[in-house]
């Protein structure tokens, strides 16, 4: 065999042992959405089961995932009662968050101690975070359950109210139940979003009832098989705006009811926590342009953040046009076309360009309002 051959070979053989470990780079993705004045933007979820209830994976792997999606804090809420794999494995309602945080820790990654209180509705199933002990709530009575969350300090909200295996029609439905709770000071949230779901009447509840809203992925599955890595349109996520990056923090601000929610390309939010992103992550880089004539000036406008904005406007002008509808594509710089009506104007002018943000919802029916002053100075063509 030649010199040639055996060095082919060897060629062929190093090509196909690579190919055959297949190794995969164990990379994070950020999310990018701007912190707000006074606080950090925290993305999270705190509603995830692993195989220590329903769920189909090992708690580690839970960290990982959170690291590798962007996220900086996820709970841990197996359910209490349901255990459909107790004759694989031992009940034991503190092991998943325990094994969980190890690698949480080593990642950097902050894994919260929580369970899943799950009732028939009403009034339906409730996680509590921040949890001491998760095997105390392992009680025949569901108030006693909640009780005795709070009695640790546990942040408790409301899971899913228009899951449609408790709500065949997909109405979220508010019982006196609820109310009870509330009263009692055991109701301190709600899941405006779980999963892709998004509860339009829940925002309404959050709003009329002073609480905090939440968006969480209440996964089971494997998180690779759910969604695309670090992306704004992928997991759902809780945003809390937090003096620190710490659990202590979290639950402040949780509790301060200081959170928006983040799903399929969406925030849902009060109004003082949407309007400060959207500044953040928008800056207009030519405010002053010259139109010539009946020819085109471009504002350009730059988004630093993962979030497409998606502007919708009826703004009219004498003597200019603006477009009706504007996506401000995220990590990207947008051009606003102003196009001249007149051929003879020679003035200066600043215009208030007003628009919607369809896609930040202060309220069910209603978008983020903002306005970019934009100063066009007219010239002969």
């Amino acid at each position: 065999m030649t010199k040639r051959v055996l060095l082919l070979f060897a060629a062929v053989a190093t090509f196909a042992m690579g190919v055959s470990q297949g190794q995969v780079t164990r990379a994070r993705s950020p999310i990018r959405i701007p912190d707000i004045p006074g606080y950090r933007t925290l993305k999270c979820d705190f509603h995830v089961h692993t195989v220590f209830s329903d769920g189909n994976v090992w708690p580690q792997i839970r960290a990982e995932e959170a690291w590798r999606q962007g996220l900086d804090a996820i709970a841990i809420t197996d359910h209490i009662e349901y255990q459909p794999h107790k004759d694989d494995l031992p009940i034991n309602h503190e092991r998943s968050f325990e094994i969980a945080k190890i690698h949480g820790d080593d990642l950097g990654v902050l894994v919260l101690k929580g369970s899943e209180v799950t009732r028939k509705m009403p009034p339906g199933h409730f996680n509590a975070v921040f949890l001491k002990s998760s095997r105390v709530l392992d009680v025949e009575d569901w108030r006693d359950a909640l009780r005795l969350a709070a009695g640790q300090g546990a942040f408790i909200f409301w899971n899913h109210p228009g899951w449609t295996g408790q709500q065949p029609d997909g109405i979220s439905r508010w019982y006196p139940e609820h109310t009870e709770l509330l009263e009692k000071g055991q109701l301190h949230g709600i899941e405006v979003v779980n999963g892709q779901d998004y509860y339009p009447e829940v925002h309404r509840w959050c709003l009329e009832k002073n609480l905090t809203m939440l968006g969480n992925s209440d996964i089971h599955d494997p998180a690779g098989l759910v969604w695309e890595t670090g992306t704004v349109g992928g997991r759902p996520l809780t945003l809390v705006f937090a003096t620190d990056r710490t659990p202590e923090a979290i639950r402040e601000a949780l509790f301060a009811r200081r959170t928006a929610v983040a799903v399929n390309g969406m925030l849902i939010g009060r109004k003082e926590y949407l309007e400060p992103i959207f500044k953040g992550s928008i800056e207009v880089l030519n405010p002053s342009v010259t139109v010539r004539g009946k020819r085109s000036a471009f504002v350009q406008i730059s988004n630093v953040s993962d979030i497409d904005y998606d502007l919708s406007g009826e703004e009219q002008f004498e003597e200019v046009s603006v477009p009706s509808r504007l996506v401000l594509k995220g990590g990207k710089t947008v051009l606003l076309q102003l196009q001249g009506k007149s051929e003879t104007l020679d003035m200066k002018k600043t215009f208030d360009l007003r628009y919607v943000v369809t896609n930040l919802k202060i309220t069910p029916d209603a978008g983020l309002e903002v306005t970019f002053p934009v100063s066009v100075t007219f010239a002969p063509e």
